[in-house]
């Protein structure tokens, strides 16, 4: 049984004809997979390299190689913060422990209780001049401080503790418009 759904997979199927090889579009696909499942399994792995027509071994090679890439259960929310040369000269390292402690977890391979983050280090996200630089969801946040990373976990958990609405009230049937009274 797939471990990908069939909307992915076409999406897959899609992606060789975008590149110049179709190894070129592994790490697309990768994303896709990891996307929709959150990590990669070793069936979504399969399933990438039957949609590409490529060597699963290949695949897999790549999906271990890059350490935006994951084969094991990761937070809804993953925070990669750079540790490079000049990350670390802005204080990187401390900012990696701040961060770690505000999302509630004390190793980088570890979710934390409520699944909702995990924090990892990476060599670099190419933002040098932002430093220090922390992709979040997709999205690059440069210049942190403590108070800045405190911001982005704070409004990720109001999301998830915000009540659901309820629905909203039947319409109420209109009553008929009232007809002036006139002097005669």
């Amino acid at each position: 049984m797939p471990a990908l759904s069939e909307h992915v997979m076409d999406e897959i199927r899609a992606l060789p004809p975008q590149f110049p090889d179709v190894r070129t579009a592994v790490m697309p696909a990768l994303d896709l997979a990891q996307e929709e499942l959150g990590y990669l399994t070793p069936e979504a792995m399969s399933d990438v390299a039957s949609a590409l027509n490529l060597d699963p071994g290949y695949v897999e090679g790549v999906a271990t190689f890059y350490t935006l890439f994951h084969t094991a259960p990761v937070g809804k929310h993953r925070l990669y913060l750079c540790t490079n040369i000049s990350c670390k000269l802005r204080g990187a390292d401390a900012l990696l422990e701040h961060a770690m402690r505000q999302a509630g977890v004390q190793e980088q391979d570890q979710v934390s209780a409520d699944g909702l983050f995990s924090v990892e280090a990476v060599e670099c996200l190419g933002a040098c001049e932002y430093a220090p630089v922390m992709r979040l969801d997709h999205a690059y946040h440069d210049d942190l401080t403590p108070e800045k990373i405190d911001a982005l976990i704070a409004e990720r958990k109001e999301v998830r503790a915000a009540p659901v609405p309820a629905a909203p009230p039947a319409p109420r049937k209109r009553a008929a418009p009232r007809k002036k009274k006139t002097d005669a």
